[in-house]
């Protein structure tokens, strides 16, 4: 009976007294080996120091960083006053424009005077600044229409077989003067241009399938679009056949090379 009104009265197995906050050595703050007992919520909100139950936030709801902080925005106000303060650069001149313009052009390739004035006169620049600052590049030396076509030859008859009639269509699309580009295309002669036609012939020949008569045909017609004269292209193709096989030979000799050429010329013209 006793041990019914202890229990009833709390006392014994049922109860457990929560532990005096003064007997608490870590403030009352649960330690972590330490069981959840009693009134742990209000434990818990009794360690939070007197007036930060905001935690990191103030009243207003923002969060207050410190000095750091502060020093970061003022640093960065500080900066976009400086860049507000500084002066603005003065506006450049139409000259100095073309010109800028120019270098860019020729930092990718060489330029004939034509291509240039085009590239200006479509960037707006005046026609009287145009002619003011390519004449100071021809007496410089920057531009030179006729080291530009003496290059341009060079490089492409030997890199793309070009014959002369093709480079001289090359070099009147990038506005070289006819005289400039005859005197250029002078140092190619007729012999180079045999010698150039029969390598691209070879080269192609050991590829090529099909009867004699459609490989004739598709390799003068490859010589003619690089810009060799008939003559020339049927006399490389009837030679490089010769000496392919007894099939092509015995074709070759059928091919009358002067009569072909004229035949071709006439078309032509």
């Amino acid at each position: 009976m006793a041990g019914r009104r202890g229990a009833r009265s709390g006392r014994g197995w049922d109860a457990i007294p929560p532990r005096p906050a003064q007997d608490d050595p870590s403030g009352g703050e649960l330690r972590p080996d330490e069981p959840e007992r009693g009134n742990v919520a209000g434990r818990r909100r009794r360690s939070s120091p007197e007036g930060s139950s905001s935690g990191a936030f103030g009243a207003s709801g923002s969060r207050d960083f410190g000095s750091g902080g502060r020093s970061r925005i003022g640093n960065g106000e500080r900066a976009g006053r400086g860049a507000a303060e500084r002066p603005p650069e003065p506006p450049r001149s139409e000259s100095e424009v073309a010109r800028d313009i120019c270098l860019r052009q020729l930092a990718v390739r060489p330029r004939t005077r034509a291509e240039l004035a085009k590239t200006l006169a479509r960037k707006e620049i005046s026609e009287e600044v145009i002619a003011e600052v390519l004449d100071r590049y021809d007496e410089v030396g920057i531009i030179d229409d006729a080291a530009f076509a003496r290059m341009w030859v060079s490089t492409r008859h030997q890199g793309r077989g070009l014959a002369r009639r093709a480079l001289a269509n090359e070099l009147r699309q990038h506005g070289v003067e006819p005289d400039v580009a005859t005197e250029a295309l002078e140092t190619l002669d007729d012999e180079e241009e045999a010698t150039t036609a029969r390598a691209l012939v070879d080269r192609k020949l050991r590829s090529a399938r099909g009867t004699p008569d459609q490989v004739f045909r598709r390799l003068v017609g490859m010589l003619a679009r690089k810009g060799y004269p008939a003559g020339v292209a049927i006399q490389a193709v009837k030679e490089a056949l010769a000496a392919r096989d007894e099939e092509a030979a015995a074709f070759a000799d059928q091919i009358d090379a002067d009569a072909l050429a004229d035949e071709a010329t006439d078309l032509l013209s």
